[in-house]
């Protein structure tokens, strides 16, 4: 991959898309992760008003840590970059209050992360509102068109997606080209989202190094049937997620009214 010029191709792409649609900036949710490090580092490079967001609920010290200090150094670098917090953690649990918590555990569990998103995606939204920004995806191209490891109409509610044509690692040279702090570079990626140490290979089964290998494997044609041992456990996975998340990844569904019935 031509790093610095993937660079250069994303920040001209984010600045036409800003000016053709008459905003006047962008916003980010900073979780002190790659993903949005890098995206927030890509819309600071543009020139136009960048405002970045932390939005903890109960996060863990260490993740709170990694994002502020991504922040301090890009508005030393960027004179466009702001940034504010919104500690939503009383908001969370006043939700938590008002509804009622029954079912399965594991489905309560799920619900309960998927809401952290969601008011986080509300959040960014508000400040797109007021200011006229953008709200620009984090999501890379495993993420969002792979496993649909992401919230619906959380932080896959987006304006637009800058890093999600780029794979995991892709987004890592990235990182390394756009000078990512290393606690950020080598951090485990996590969600963030349960309140506890579970990374993303924890709940999805499987490196994101592995999952890129069986997407682009599965884009190859390759059913998996002469895999075995790991490489055909994680091919299982991949197609496992890749079914069950198909409703993220594709448009809602329209029920078209047959033109003899209206």
């Amino acid at each position: 991959m031509q790093t610095e010029k993937v660079i250069d191709h994303i920040v001209n792409w984010l600045k036409t898309y800003a000016v053709n649609a008459r905003m006047d900036g962008f916003v980010i949710g900073i979780s002190g992760g790659i993903d949005s490090a890098v995206t927030s580092a890509l819309c600071a490079k543009t020139g136009i008003r960048t405002l970045c967001v932390e939005m903890p609920i109960h996060q863990a010290p260490n993740q709170v840590s990694r994002g502020r200090e991504h922040i301090q150094l890009l508005k030393e670098k960027f004179a466009n970059v702001s940034n504010t917090e919104v500690n939503l953690t009383s908001v969370f649990e006043q939700f938590k209050n008002e509804v009622p918590q029954t079912g399965e555990d594991s489905f309560l569990d799920l619900s309960l992360a998927n809401t952290r998103a969601r008011l986080r995606m509300t959040t960014l939204y508000y400040f797109a509102g007021v200011h006229r920004y953008l709200v620009a995806g984090t999501g890379n191209k495993v993420e969002d068109f792979g496993v649909g490891f992401y919230t619906k109409y959380g932080d896959g509610g987006v304006d637009l997606s800058p890093i999600a044509d780029l794979m995991k690692s892709e987004v890592y040279k990235l990182g390394e080209a756009l000078s990512i702090p290393d606690s950020i570079l080598k951090a485990a990626p996590t969600d963030g989202l349960f309140g506890d140490s579970r990374s993303d290979e924890d709940q999805l089964g499987a490196s994101y190094d592995e999952l890129e290998w069986a997407m682009k494997t599965m884009e190859a044609g390759k059913n998996g049937s002469d895999f075995s041992g790991r490489q055909k456990l994680v091919f299982e996975i991949y197609k496992r997620l890749n079914r069950a998340n198909q409703h993220k990844m594709t448009p809602i569904p329209v029920c078209e009214i047959p033109k003899h019935l209206k």
